[in-house]
């Protein structure tokens, strides 16, 4: 499957973006999706995932109540909604595909649990 992310950008804190991760290739309905983030010099860190039919999501403590993933699979997209920014979410956002093989719920929020990355995309918040 390919991802390719979009709708990142310059935004001042407080302020909103939407994030969408278009997918191709292989069915995508089948898998849970997530989202990370890695900003300069850190690691990607994990944000947020979905399951396959959307019925479930796991959030990290940072952005729980700012950030909503959901997704829409007639559309193969999967979207990530983050409310009242902060500098410190700024970063570079990808979407992942995570493996068939691993259950729902099971190492969800780690990177080597997800076989395909989109290219990502920037989100700066700053005054």
């Amino acid at each position: 499957v390919q991802l390719v992310e979009s709708g990142g950008g310059l935004v001042q804190p407080g302020g909103s973006l939407r994030l969408s991760c278009a997918a191709s290739g292989r069915i995508f309905s089948i898998n849970a999706m997530g989202w990370f983030r890695q900003a300069p010099g850190k690691e990607r860190e994990f944000v947020a995932a979905i399951s396959w039919d959307g019925g479930s999501a796991y959030y990290a403590g940072s952005v729980k109540g700012r950030f909503t993933v959901s997704r829409d699979n007639a559309k193969n997209t999967v979207y990530l909604q983050m409310n009242t920014l902060q500098p410190e979410d700024t970063a570079d956002y990808y979407c992942a595909r995570l493996y068939s093989g691993i259950p729902w719920g099971q190492r969800t929020t780690v990177p080597g649990s997800y076989d395909s990355w989109g290219q990502g995309t920037q989100v700066t918040v700053s005054e």
